[in-house]
């Protein structure tokens, strides 16, 4: 077997998928995490159609099972909760539903006895040479692999040290989102509400079968520079936005205080010409975001984690030929998932004849043979893509 060493960065979902078809294939993984753990919390993510076919090979479908949730009903309210509007019934929640959470805590307990993982750290460096790709790590001694995948998001740290500035590849969708736990106090079950004023939205999703909530809060912006890594500042950001805003949102903002599990970035997609470069390929949301407007992105990775490891299996490592074909396999389906999140001015209008609009949109919806179309589009795109039995 050639390039038998590999090394993934990040230890989410696209990286643990993929270390778990590497290492049933011979393939020695390591994978690096720059969190001391298993990230907690998260959205719901959602399976559809190619994407369920792979979680069934994997053999980790009563597995995920077991944490199997399903959004209920999603309700748009004004600032006293009174009902405006309802989106349709599975809408959102796809042939099967999980918590992100609790779907990197599944991969991970499928992979740690099989794979070396390294939490708390990050690559600082990478050069690659004919005989394989030289690492250093922020505390880690360095170490050759012959192969290094970048599965570490949006701000992928493998995707700047091999293929250049984020600048370059970034969309930014003209939105932000943060995303945290806090208790179920409006007894919502598993049904989720959306408020809206202009320019935002906030909405508070049932989990963990009612026992918590997930809180998200959208806003419209033009790209502006912040620092990912400072929580604090983010959560002051959200503070200073949502401020004046009426209906749960004070309570919220004081949950958002002592969320452990908080999650800020922008809304933006990654648009590559190529997701590899000699030794080096990318995956996930580090070389095709679609973003959480789109709802594929789970899907994306799983996909995209089986094709790129069979290829490697089915061409015995030679890295060349495997990363050519997962290129050409995924690009037509990645380019498909992108295009699902087009429809943002509806989703947070930015005038107030747009949300107007929009509000009359969303009460007929449930009414119109569109709402059929809206939830049978993702289902058609979620099979577009056929993967061989490696």
């Amino acid at each position: 077997m050639k390039s038998k060493t590999v090394l993934i960065s990040g230890a989410s979902i696209a990286g643990p998928a993929l270390a778990f078809w590497l290492s049933r294939y011979g393939f020695e993984v390591t994978i690096v995490e720059r969190a001391p753990g298993i990230r907690p919390g998260g959205y719901a993510v959602d399976f559809r159609g190619t994407a369920m076919q792979v979680l069934d090979k994997m053999g980790q479908m009563p597995a995920i099972r077991e944490h199997e949730t399903r959004t209920g009903k999603i309700s748009i309210v004004d600032k006293n909760n009174k009902l405006m509007a309802r989106m349709p019934d599975g809408f959102t929640s796809g042939e099967m539903e999980i918590m992100r959470g609790d779907l990197a805590n599944v991969l991970y307990d499928a992979t740690r006895n099989d794979v070396s993982y390294i939490f708390d750290d990050t690559i600082t460096a990478i050069s690659q040479t004919g005989e394989g790709v030289d690492v250093t790590f922020a505390r880690t001694p360095g170490k050759r692999f012959d192969l290094v995948f970048g599965a570490d998001g949006l701000h992928s740290k493998v995707r700047s040290l091999a293929f250049g500035d984020e600048a370059d590849y970034i969309h930014h969708l003209g939105l932000y989102l943060a995303i945290f736990t806090t208790p179920n106090f409006m007894n919502l079950g598993m049904n989720a509400l959306y408020y809206g004023s202009l320019g935002k939205r906030v909405g508070l999703f049932g989990a963990a079968d009612g026992k918590e909530a997930r809180a998200s809060f959208y806003f419209r912006s033009d790209p502006f520079t912040y620092d990912y890594r400072d929580i604090p500042a983010q959560k002051e950001l959200i503070r200073t936005n949502f401020a004046d805003d009426e209906w749960e949102v004070p309570r919220l903002l004081e949950y958002m205080t002592g969320a452990a599990d908080f999650y800020f970035d922008s809304i933006s997609q990654i648009k590559m010409p190529q997701w590899y470069n000699g030794r080096v390929a990318l995956l996930g949301d580090s070389g095709f975001c679609a973003s959480p407007m789109a709802g594929m992105g789970t899907s994306m990775a799983v996909i995209g984690a089986y094709i790129l490891a069979g290829e490697l299996k089915e061409s015995n490592g030679d890295h060349t030929a495997a990363f050519a074909s997962y290129d050409a396999q995924m690009r037509g389906f990645v380019a498909k998932c992108q295009g699902m999140a087009e429809g943002v001015d509806w989703f947070i209008p930015k005038t107030n004849f747009k949300q107007w609009l929009a509000l009359q949109i969303w009460k007929i919806l449930p009414y119109t043979p569109m709402k059929n179309m809206m939830i049978e589009m993702p289902k058609k795109i979620a099979n577009s893509i056929k993967v061989k039995d490696y």
